[in-house]
């Protein structure tokens, strides 16, 4: 038995992020807070639905972070970042700039969603939720 080989490409995989790394996750970091503070600002999103999109983050933090964001966050802060980014740029390829921002506010008659927003969905769902919404997306703009 022979093993299976892929076909020739020319692009190479991603690198592999280690957000275990300190030092990958105090690179990421400021960027990825900043850029998370756009998108709320964007979605028009309450801090109470941010921090908790966070991983329930408590008021002083979040306050700090907004203000202060150069700090290392943890492997599962910046995980959720990376998720809500995705989504942000899916949203934008996949409909107007209106639209685009107001989709997570929408009820949605998805399956997945039960008539629910998105943005209930996440809450309630945490990471998995949010990685859900993230595929959902990049499935239908036909990308990874």
């Amino acid at each position: 038995m022979t093993a299976f080989s892929y076909p020739a490409t020319r692009y190479d995989p991603s690198p592999l992020i280690d957000l275990e790394s300190k030092a990958e996750r105090e690179r990421l970091s400021h960027s990825a807070l900043r850029a998370f503070f756009n998108i709320m600002d964007r979605w028009s999103l309450r801090d109470e639905d941010a921090r908790r999109l966070l991983g329930n983050v408590a008021n002083g933090a979040y306050y700090e972070m907004k203000k202060q964001p150069d700090r290392t966050l943890s492997a599962d802060r910046l995980q959720r970042i990376s998720y809500l980014i995705g989504i942000f740029k899916a949203l934008n390829i996949l409909h107007s700039t209106p639209l685009a921002d107001e989709w997570i506010r929408l009820p949605n008659t998805n399956r997945i969603f039960g008539g629910r927003t998105p943005l209930e969905y996440m809450l309630i769902g945490g990471l998995p939720a949010l990685q859900t919404v993230r595929q959902l997306l990049d499935a239908r703009r036909g990308g990874l």
